[in-house]
């Protein structure tokens, strides 16, 4: 895990690469898990026997399971010593380029697209890549706003 002492430390890392996570493997009773908390139970995600003969060969992750990982992701990959609460802000875009498989292994990379002080504090705008092991193609790329206050 990447510390910084002072959010302000930040700003200087305006279009630089942060920190990557460490890998994560998405079984399938995650994705099960998921589905059962958002009713999405469509048959690519947990019909296994049906998915094995579909397009992909397995059971894949749901897009919003990827993206709902992030914030686990970056407070693995990262912290910032002097804030005391973050709170997320929004997303400016979300893409899955492509599939999770069940079984995968993921990673996030985590790059700082913009610095924008506040009062007490400084939004921040992160783009997230999740990389799946394997794979040349990330599986989930989204531009994170998020707010934090020293």
């Amino acid at each position: 895990m990447k510390h910084f002492a002072h959010l302000d430390d930040l700003a200087q890392h305006v279009g630089g690469h942060l920190a990557d996570s460490d890998w994560i493997v998405i079984e399938q009773s995650r994705i099960d898990l998921f589905a059962e908390a958002t009713g999405d139970r469509q048959w690519i995600h947990v019909d296994t026997a049906q998915a094995e003969a579909g397009p992909f060969g397995s059971t894949i992750a749901h897009g919003f399971l990827t993206v709902s990982l992030l914030p686990a992701m970056r407070h693995e990959a990262f912290s910032i010593d002097d804030v005391r609460m973050g709170i997320n802000y929004g997303l400016n875009r979300v893409r899955f380029p492509a599939p999770v498989p069940s079984g995968s292994r993921l990673r996030a990379q985590f790059r700082l697209l913009a610095f924008e002080p506040l009062p007490g504090g400084a939004q921040l705008t992160i783009e997230a890549t999740i990389h799946r092991d394997g794979s040349v193609k990330p599986v989930c790329v989204a531009e994170l706003v998020s707010r934090h206050f020293v």
